[in-house]
């Protein structure tokens, strides 16, 4: 069983930055491919970013395209999501999630899920 853990969520002002942290646990993380997507209470859950198993591939959604960068870390069973110049509409809750198949960025399809953390920005 995989479980995510996200952290790094918090409370910040337009501009700031936050680094969200997607802590995995059991087997065989570095071969899944790691997204990131955000839901704000009444809409849809949407995709920001993920990134492949090798970290060859990386994919972005526009509205987060050159202001968020996303990375991991497979010794530590870690991934991140960097979010600068933050604006009040990427308030949401933040969810990591896996995909069995690591070949690509993913923006559909994945398996496993973190319960979120909550952003919030003020303008």
């Amino acid at each position: 069983q995989v479980q995510l853990v996200e952290s790094g969520g918090g409370l910040a002002q337009a501009g700031d930055s936050l680094r969200l942290s997607c802590a995995v646990s059991g087997r065989l993380f570095s071969i899944y491919t790691l997204g990131w997507f955000r839901q704000v209470p009444g809409e849809e859950r949407e995709f920001v970013a993920a990134i492949s198993q090798s970290g060859q591939y990386t994919d972005f959604a526009d509205a987060v395209k050159g202001r968020f960068t996303i990375s991991r870390d497979n010794a530590k069973n870690t991934g991140y999501l960097q979010m600068n110049s933050l604006k009040p509409e990427d308030t949401a809750v933040y969810y990591c999630a896996a995909h069995r198949s690591g070949t690509y960025a993913y923006r559909y399809g994945y398996d496993f899920w973190g319960q979120g953390t909550q952003v919030t920005v003020s303008s």
